[in-house]
């Protein structure tokens, strides 16, 4: 008789997944990922260490910058008031 590993569904990790994978192809602002992740310094060290993803399509000085929106959500900052 083979032995079978039962392992519990979690229902809030697989929507999480499924979100990520929705976002995974979409792009927030640089301004949005900041407020997400908890700061500009945090985005940009982020985006320095290569966790999150990011381009200036246009080489210009106020070009908008693009940030993928799956990786921010990956790195958002713990939004849960203090009790």
């Amino acid at each position: 008789m083979g032995k079978f590993l039962l392992t519990s569904v979690n229902p809030k990790e697989i929507l999480l997944e499924n979100i990520l994978a929705v976002m995974s192809d979409e792009y927030f602002s640089k301004d949005l990922s900041a407020k997400i992740v908890g700061g500009v310094k945090k985005l940009e060290d982020l985006i320095a260490s290569g966790a999150i993803e990011a381009s200036k399509p246009n080489n210009v000085q106020n070009g908008k910058w693009f940030c993928n929106a799956a990786q921010v959500l990956r790195h958002c900052r713990n939004m849960r008031g203090k009790k």
